[in-house]
């Protein structure tokens, strides 16, 4: 089994759920007493989300190439960024290291594309929603049209990721709002499945709160890095 080098803390909220996940998907394939063999670099998220919403990519963008680095130098034979929205700077990341970034956004495409479907719904941060990095990636390398909310369901979705599930905290009256939001575009966009493209979603909505296909890029994301780890 290969050795794993998880960026996290970008929120920890998430990266624990990546851990668990990780560790019970090995030990499902495995069985008995087997776990994921793992290293942790985990941010403190206030230093990132505010570049984040400075627009200080460069500066972020450092800070995950030490990261990785340090991670490679510690014995990470494959690289996992436990967020969507940092995979802005995979190409980055990747070019610092050797050693091989599973990226999120291709283990999502592969996934819908398997579920033949074609134009997803994408719940995710302002800057997965808005930039190019993510939806490109799909578009380009997997022929699919992801569909983002309007501008007024972008804000809410992004507030609830930062002001919430980041910290913790899930209302019932923000699931409402994300299955109502997925239900609109349905109705006027002719979405015909739905991407948690920021790995907090997870801890929002799921697979029974809708009738058609959900990617949850938490889960789909762990999976991979298991079938990497195990290849």
């Amino acid at each position: 089994m290969k050795t794993l080098g998880l960026i996290g803390g970008m929120s920890w909220e998430s990266t624990a759920i990546y851990y668990r996940l990780l560790n019970e998907i090995v030990r499902e394939r495995l069985g008995g007493l087997h776990s994921a063999k793992l290293l942790l670099w985990s941010f403190d998220f206030a230093e990132i989300a505010e570049r984040q919403h400075a627009g200080d990519w460069a500066g972020a963008g450092a800070l995950l190439v030490e990261a990785a680095r340090k991670l490679e130098t510690g014995g990470a034979e494959g690289l996992v960024i436990c967020t969507n929205t940092m995979h802005k700077l995979a190409g980055e990341v990747q070019a610092a290291v050797s050693v091989p970034l599973i990226h999120i956004a291709d283990a999502t495409g592969r996934a819908v594309v398997e579920a033949g479907v074609k134009r997803p719904a994408l719940l995710a941060t302002r800057f997965t929603m808005e930039q190019e990095f993510y939806k490109g990636r799909l578009a380009e390398k997997y022929d699919l049209q992801p569909i983002v909310p309007d501008q007024a369901g972008r804000d809410m979705v992004h507030r609830v990721i930062y002001d919430e599930l980041c910290q913790g905290i899930v209302k019932p009256e923000s699931h409402a709002a994300y299955v109502g939001e997925v239900g609109r575009m349905r109705r006027e966009d002719q979405v015909d499945s739905v991407i948690m493209g920021c790995t907090e979603i997870t801890m929002l909505i799921g697979r029974g709160d809708f009738d058609f296909p959900v990617f949850d890029t938490t889960r789909i994301h762990a999976e991979a890095a298991v079938d990497f780890a195990l290849s």
